[in-house]
C-alpha cells in the first residue's frame, strides 16, 4: 500500500488542525476517508469543496475512486479555486 503526504491548505488546515500528516492509501478516495475518520466533524464538509493536486497534477472532475495515489507521493488540499 503507498505511503506518503497529504498537506492540508486554508480551511483544510483549520479543520484538521494540523498542516501536513502522512497516508497510507491505493486511492484517493482511501486518503480522504482515512483523514475522515481520524479527524471527524468539520474536515469531511470542507473536503467536498477543496481541490485537490496528487505530485503537482490536479484531479478535477476524476473520480476520487480512479486516481491512484503513489508511494512516496503528495497530496495537496486547496481551497476549491485553485489547482482546477
Amino acid at each position: 500500500m503507498p505511503a506518503g503526504t497529504i498537506r492540508y491548505w486554508a480551511a483544510a488546515k483549520a479543520a484538521a488542525g494540523t498542516a501536513e500528516e502522512p497516508y497510507t492509501a491505493a486511492t484517493l478516495a482511501e486518503a480522504l476517508d482515512a483523514v475522515c475518520e481520524r479527524h471527524p466533524g468539520e474536515l469531511g464538509r470542507v473536503l467536498r469543496r477543496c481541490s485537490f493536486l496528487i505530485d503537482g497534477a490536479p484531479v478535477g472532475t476524476r473520480s476520487h475512486e480512479t486516481v491512484r495515489l503513489a508511494e512516496g507521493g503528495t497530496v495537496e488540499v486547496l481551497p476549491p479555486f485553485a489547482g482546477g
